[in-house]
């Protein structure tokens, strides 16, 4: 079998579990009891605050961990809109993860005004665009880093400098961008994070949601007051210790993985005939190539891919079993019937050449079988 489908999620990586297999054990405590085997526990949670904040760049009070980038992400878009220490404005583009476009849904059902960014056919925000729709009583920015879907990576630096300039906060959902892009919450100028452990070599489960300090943010789950407050629940000690270590280990020189991925785009673009790409070629994740073949059906595709060994996907496994076209390629401009025929190619830094050589020449054979022309004849 070739995994191709990282975007999903990523397998647990060994020095994860290691890191994580004594607060199983010896230091199963509860991080909030006052005794050795409760304090034990504790200094493992705050050990891994602290090297998470450093990933970061961020102050360790600023780290809340929770149950996921679901999680993080409702915390930071409902938490920081229902402070409302601006307005009732909140600002999110068509392209965001339906736990963006949901919370907003939600805040709209409470009075707030949502304004929805409009994307361009590559997946990107125009920075005009939110100039355009920040007003005085915006209270919210929230634009992913980087797409799920297609990989288009927005410039997150040009539009967070932008809302600072209002004075608005600015969220971003990290989940896709962890472990490949540039996490330092001050150079990128964000006033909140959030990043998901299952992406990036850690269990399912757990996430990391940063709030920089002094932000406002009303928590979503309340009861022992746990991480300050802004999260109540007895914390998953073992899994924030997984996740610290896999943020650790995610980080490394993409150059390899980039060139990688350019050769497949190419040798898919080049044999199938027909073949689209979707997201923006250059400012894509290096793990990400995502394609569209008008005339075939995806799931299909992937049927037979499976059947040939190469798991990837069709989109979001969020989505996974509807029916409705990715509401991301039609806000792209694509078409709805041509954007079913979705597939996405997702890896790591352990894909090898090998992997994508045959995963491209399945694809090939799983195009033609189902009503595609084949590949080029030379």
């Amino acid at each position: 079998m070739i995994y191709l489908d990282e975007a999903a999620t990523t397998p647990l990586k060994r020095e994860v579990l290691e890191a994580m297999w004594p607060y199983f054990g010896a230091d199963f405590g509860n991080p909030s009891s006052h005794h050795e085997v409760g304090e034990s526990a504790s200094r493992g949670l705050e050990q891994a605050r602290t090297d998470v904040a450093q990933a970061l760049g961020a102050r360790s009070s600023e780290i809340t961990f929770t149950s996921g980038g679901t999680e993080s992400v409702n915390a930071a878009v409902k938490g920081i809109a229902l402070a409302t220490p601006r307005g009732r404005h909140v600002i999110v583009s068509s392209i965001e993860h339906p736990a963006v476009l949901e919370s907003a849904e939600f805040l709209g059902r409470l009075g707030f005004d949502i304004t929805i960014l409009e994307v361009d056919r590559e997946g990107l925000v125009s920075p005009a665009s939110l100039t355009a729709a920040l007003r005085d009583d915006t209270t919210l920015v929230s634009i992913q880093y980087a797409n799920n879907e297609v990989g288009t990576v927005q410039q997150i630096q040009t539009l967070s400098r932008l809302a600072a300039d209002k004075g608005v906060p600015f969220h971003t959902d990290a989940v896709q961008a962890a472990g490949w892009l540039e996490l330092d919450v001050t150079r990128l100028g964000v006033q909140a994070m959030s990043i998901s452990g299952h992406k990036i070599g850690a269990p399912k489960g757990i996430g990391i949601l940063y709030v920089r300090r002094g932000t406002r943010l009303e928590p979503l789950i309340h009861g022992g007051g746990q991480e300050s407050g802004r999260r109540s629940g007895t914390e998953n000690v073992a899994a924030a210790v997984g996740m610290a270590t896999a943020l650790r280990l995610a980080s490394g020189p993409n150059d390899d993985v980039v060139a990688k991925r350019e050769t497949f785009i190419d040798r898919v673009l080049g044999d199938v005939p027909g073949s689209m790409l979707t997201g923006d070629r250059d400012h894509r994740l290096p793990g990400s190539a995502s394609f569209v073949f008008p005339g075939t059906n995806g799931e299909t595709i992937l049927l037979e891919l499976e059947a040939r060994g190469i798991v990837c996907s069709s989109g979001s496994a969020c989505a996974a079993g509807s029916d409705d076209p990715s509401h991301v390629l039609t806000a792209m401009g694509i078409d709805a019937e041509v954007a079913q025929t979705a597939v996405r190619f997702t890896f790591g830094r352990a894909t090898t050449d090998a992997d994508l050589d045959a995963a491209a020449g399945e694809l090939v054979k799983a195009v033609a079988s189902v009503g595609g022309r084949g590949p080029v004849q030379g």
